[in-house]
């Protein structure tokens, strides 16, 4: 697979001083951050964070190797942190504490990856059906498992006919379980795994929005991210699933003198750490003020797109604004464009502030009458990704 032109390299072989030498390559390299930080969109992380107080355990390896419910030999880990916070998404999400099963992932990829892993289990010859615009994850486990996967068509918002690029949110749970039933199919034949991602955080603080998940619904397993919304400084997820699930998965492990059924080895400790301060310190008023921010500023962006005349399309209860793609790869480098066909989209999190989103729409409103100033190139019709009512393209004006 051919690399990256941008991809940049440190050499360790360097004379001179090499205490100075290191100290010149980390200050450059926390400059690039935050130039970079600075003009960061198209993926969602949130920068609200104060973790000063967590510096004290920086000094320590702390691995949560195995079931975070069961101690091993490996004594330098913070399974109390993460059951705590494993027990905070139990009762977000309705379900008792003798009934779940659950462990701090690596990343959101990981707990899907696990979910649908547990699915498989309960069904080794089971068909995997997916949105055709779920996260790639989806369909990276199929490949990993060999399973069969019938990627089901969508609506124009994304949802199944559900998610990704749109940010488009599947409210119609009830909807599936209900045909899955008319089918034939009683609840001890499927098995449905939720992938949470960043919304499955956000709807649940949002007092309008339908309860989508929930484990009082016949669903196996829930993942999301925990560097997204809550704002783990690094890539981890949350993912729980029945306690009658995992006995097929879980092995007796003689090195840790534990059970393990995880998908990986070990496991970094100081993320349940980070998830249990940020819960502990925001509880459940400050992410409800977190997500009406950033839906009111995604509604913000979306209607001064519309008033500079730019196909934009925003779905309820999102904070992802998708908006026609121009092949300004130099663009779409500076702000960190998601990007997919002929769309764009931003995704507006609480860290993204009113001055960050004027600051983008007056460079892509700048830009963009460079673009079409010649007349030969016009803006593109993007009816088929947003809908003609969302595009203002010359033919939809």
């Amino acid at each position: 697979m051919p690399r990256s032109h941008g991809t940049l390299r440190l050499t360790m072989n360097f004379t001179g001083d090499k205490d100075a030498y290191m100290a010149s390559v980390l200050a450059r390299y926390r400059e690039n951050l935050m130039e970079r930080t600075k003009y960061h969109l198209g993926y969602p992380f949130n920068l609200d964070f104060d973790y000063g107080a967590l510096g004290q355990l920086q000094h320590f390896s702390i691995n949560n190797l195995g079931d975070p419910f069961i101690e091993s030999n490996y004594g330098v880990h913070s399974r109390q942190f993460e059951v705590g916070v494993l027990d905070w998404f139990a009762r977000l999400w309705e379900i008792e504490k003798n009934e779940y099963w659950g462990y701090i992932t690596n990343c959101g990829t990981e707990g899907n990856l696990h979910g649908i892993l547990v699915g498989r289990e309960a069904f080794p010859n089971g068909v995997l059906y997916a949105s055709r615009e779920s996260h790639y994850s989806v369909f990276k486990a199929a490949r990993m498992y060999r399973m069969d996967c019938e990627k089901v068509d969508c609506l124009i918002s994304g949802e199944i006919d559900c998610t990704t690029v749109k940010g488009a949110v599947d409210h119609d749970l009830d909807l599936v379980i209900q045909t899955l039933e008319e089918s034939g199919f009683s609840e001890d034949r499927f098995y449905i795994h939720c992938d949470g991602a960043l919304f499955g955080l956000m709807m649940p603080f949002v007092k309008r929005a339908p309860k989508v998940i929930t484990f009082k619904k016949p669903i196996g397993s829930v993942s999301v991210s925990g560097h997204k919304f809550v704002g783990c400084p690094m890539p981890c997820g949350v993912q729980i699933t029945r306690m009658e699930h995992i006995n097929a998965l879980s092995r007796n492990v003689e090195y840790l003198a534990s059970r393990d059924a995880t998908i990986m080895g070990s496991r970094n400790g100081h993320a349940p750490i980070f998830l249990w301060y940020t819960l502990s310190r925001k509880r459940y008023k400050g992410f409800q003020k977190e997500v009406h921010k950033c839906l009111r500023n995604a509604r913000y962006l979306k209607d001064r797109l519309h008033d500079a005349g730019i196909s934009s399309m925003l779905n309820e209860l999102s904070s992802t604004v998708v908006f026609e793609r121009r092949l300004d790869e130099e663009f779409v480098r500076r702000w960190q464009l998601s990007c997919q066909g002929n769309v764009a989209h931003v995704v507006v999190m609480p860290s993204v502030t009113i001055e960050k989103l004027d600051d983008f729409l007056n460079d892509l409103v700048g830009k963009r009458s460079t673009w079409y100033q010649d007349g030969e190139a016009h803006p593109p019709c993007i009816a088929a990704d947003v809908g003609s009512e969302n595009c203002a393209c010359a033919s939809h004006k």
